[in-house]
């Protein structure tokens, strides 16, 4: 019976999964989303939230605590600088997993592992993947207020340059006209 045991042990040692998890989380705060399989996804989840939660207290302490589990000042650095504030208001939940599919070699399940914080295409700083959609529809699309007010001058133009090019016309059927008479 499995009463009680949490941990996934990912079909590793002890010492190779806490080095695997390391350098996941190295990747994934230096990369901000990485690509793996569901279950060292959820490993992983479980393992770099703590750090995140323990980097929003910047005190040597706390930077030493994260070092002794990443193994990397740059990723640690990094952390702390510019993670740190960026999730500061949120109480947890900082990693999103989105799942992809299958792997095509062994059918293991995909996702991909994010920073919540760090997806522009979800928070709605710029357009994703697709780019701006519009609804279909039979009728054109309305007219924004700077084209309508263009297109309104150039046929006030217009109108203007025919009835310049009609007087002389008129005139010249005007004086033929009084010349019959």
């Amino acid at each position: 019976m499995r009463h009680s045991k949490v941990i996934n042990h990912l079909g590793r040692t002890s010492s190779h999964r806490k080095s695997m998890l390391s350098n996941m989380a190295n990747s994934l705060i230096l990369h901000k989303r990485i690509t793996t399989t569901t279950a060292k996804a959820k490993a992983l989840k479980s393992f770099v939230e703590p750090l995140i939660t323990k980097s929003k207290e910047d005190s040597t302490h706390s930077r030493r605590v994260v070092f002794s589990y990443l193994k990397d000042k740059e990723a640690v650095s990094e952390l702390f600088r510019e993670i740190s504030p960026k999730v500061g208001e949120r109480p947890g939940g900082y990693t999103r997993i989105l799942k992809t599919g299958n792997r095509i070699g062994d059918n293991a399940e995909m996702c991909i592992l994010e920073l919540v914080d760090y997806n522009e295409a979800m928070l709605g700083g710029s357009e994703g993947a697709k780019g701006k959609t519009t609804a279909r529809r039979r009728r054109a699309p309305k007219k924004t207020t700077e084209t309508a007010v263009a297109e309104k001058e150039a046929k006030a133009v217009t109108a203007k340059a025919e009835k310049e090019v009609e007087k002389p016309e008129n005139k010249s059927e005007d004086t033929t006209s009084e010349a019959e008479k």
